[in-house]
């Protein structure tokens, strides 16, 4: 049995490119070979239906031939060894990890649950995300997704989860939680990402206000760009500043939502832009290309980023009409920004950092900057490869990207190659797209030619407050919890 590559176009996750891999018939495929189930001797039992090994020896395969860094894998690893194929990814890209190349970039995950988050934006649970302040046992809820039953049940930006529990009479408070197990415990009491999973939560929202509420968690689609603050108009000293909170690239409908924003930037002639990425995973790299594409008017035609794999595995996505070298492209109410921000904070990853780095060239160096903390530092991107049988989605670090100029190396964060960084606070107990919120009043500083304190490199050194909070993944990860930090 052999295994032919299909790939459409650039579409991604993560900063990432779709491919998948589905077992067909034949022979003389250049994809990788991947053993599939195969009837055992008689009178030897019937093999099990997506075996476990089976699993694992397919993830061996996606890494020996794809995994962008073949020679920081650990092919000492003993297949047997494993329980499950996530234990057996993080076995063997461990050397990568320790270069500090691959942070949990390679995983396994769901097809189904993926292409679902990809389509539509289908979750399910509080569509809350969380932070954890781990010096002070609390926990507070950074944003909220307004068609999800968090925020319904009254719970936005700035509340705090003070207790859990399945019903009234066996809440427990977060503060207990986190000192007998830290965030697990806390996601353990809060229970799986499952629609009609209920919880009782006492919590206090950001005016003070405590309230107990018995909340079902439900599905939901994630809306990308916020009906209430994902594009907003933001005056500073008589001008007008374009504001675009993303929450994600990864719904495949961004790219429409990231249009009409750019619709209400042209009709107030915005020439300055905020891109607030603070919670921004990644997603879809055509999203970052279209968002790209808007940001591009007076170079359509030029580089926007080129992408670079394996060298042996160049020819076989040549093969299949892959883009390598991805040029802007025309769209309209396009602007060429004049000055350009990004917030953003260690959660900010892949394809945020991504479109950042590919405006580089593109910005007058002394008015570009990146305001907030260090980012995540991924300038790696995934391919999919697919075991269907057994709805086993295997995400692997395959490709990176570099900018016009060539560069790409920021696996320590953005602030070691962006010209300017101002540090400054996420204030979560003031709205998103509030102007006197501690990061876009920092970014409209730098806009409007005032000074800010620069950034350290080093991740997540700047404090909230009194507080350190942080977007924690569980154990055991959803597909959109691998996409949405802080997501539950």
């Amino acid at each position: 049995m052999s295994f032919s590559p299909s790939v459409a176009g650039r579409t991604a996750l993560s900063a990432t490119l779709a491919l998948a891999l589905a077992a067909c018939g034949g022979g003389g495929s250049s994809a990788p070979p991947v053993a599939g189930p195969s009837p055992a001797p008689s009178p030897s039992p019937a093999p099990v239906a997506c075996a476990v090994s089976e699993q694992i020896e397919f993830a061996d395969n996606v890494l020996s031939d794809w995994y962008l860094f073949p020679d920081l894998l650990d092919n000492t690893v003993n297949q047997a060894s494993f329980a499950t194929v996530q234990s057996y990814l993080d076995a063997r890209v461990a050397p990568a990890r320790a270069a500090n190349r691959d942070q949990g970039f390679t995983f396994a995950t769901s097809i189904a649950e993926e292409n679902a988050l990809i389509n539509s934006g289908a979750s399910a649970g509080f569509g809350i995300r969380l932070s954890f302040d781990f010096d002070n046992n609390r926990i507070f809820i950074l944003e909220a997704f307004e068609n999800a039953p968090g925020f319904q049940a009254g719970i936005d930006r700035g509340t705090e989860i003070l207790a859990i529990g399945t019903d009234s009479s066996n809440l427990e408070t977060v503060s207990s939680l986190m000192a007998a197990g830290g965030a697990q415990a806390v996601i353990d009491a809060l229970g799986p990402l499952d629609a009609g999973v209920t919880r009782v939560l006492r919590f206090a929202q950001a005016n003070g206000t405590v309230i107990e509420a018995s909340v079902a968690k439900a599905a939901f689609s994630l809306d990308p760009v916020s009906d209430r603050y994902g594009a907003l108009i933001l005056q500073d000293a008589g001008r007008n500043v374009g504001y675009l909170n993303l929450r994600t690239f990864i719904v495949g409908g961004a790219s429409n939502q990231l249009r009409d924003a750019f619709q209400l930037f042209a009709s107030n002639n915005v020439s300055e832009l905020i891109l607030d990425f603070r919670y921004n995973g990644g997603g879809l790299v055509e999203n970052a290309e279209t968002l790209g594409d808007l940001m591009g008017r007076n170079n359509v035609s030029n580089l926007f980023s080129e992408t670079l794999v394996r060298p042996e595995r160049v020819q076989d996505l040549q093969d299949q009409g892959f883009v390598f070298l991805r040029n802007f492209r025309s769209e309209v109410n396009a602007l060429q920004p004049e000055g350009l921000v990004l917030i953003g904070t260690e959660s900010t990853a892949s394809a945020s950092e991504l479109v950042t780095n590919a405006m580089l060239p593109y910005v007058a160096p002394e008015r570009v900057a990146l305001v907030g903390t260090n980012t995540s530092g991924k300038p790696v991107g995934q391919f999919a490869f697919d075991l269907a049988s057994c709805d086993l989605r295997v995400r692997a670090v395959t490709f990176r990207t570099v900018n016009a100029d060539g560069d790409g190396e920021y696996f320590d964060g953005l602030a070691g190659v962006m010209p300017n960084t101002c540090r400054a606070q996420d204030d979560f107990t003031k709205p998103l797209g509030d102007p006197t919120e501690a990061s876009i009043a920092t970014a409209l500083d730098f806009l409007g030619g005032r000074s800010c304190t620069a950034i350290s490199g080093q991740k997540g050194q700047i404090a909230q407050r009194s507080i350190a909070p942080k977007m924690v993944m569980p154990q055991e990860p959803r597909a959109a919890q691998y996409q949405i930090p802080g997501l539950f």
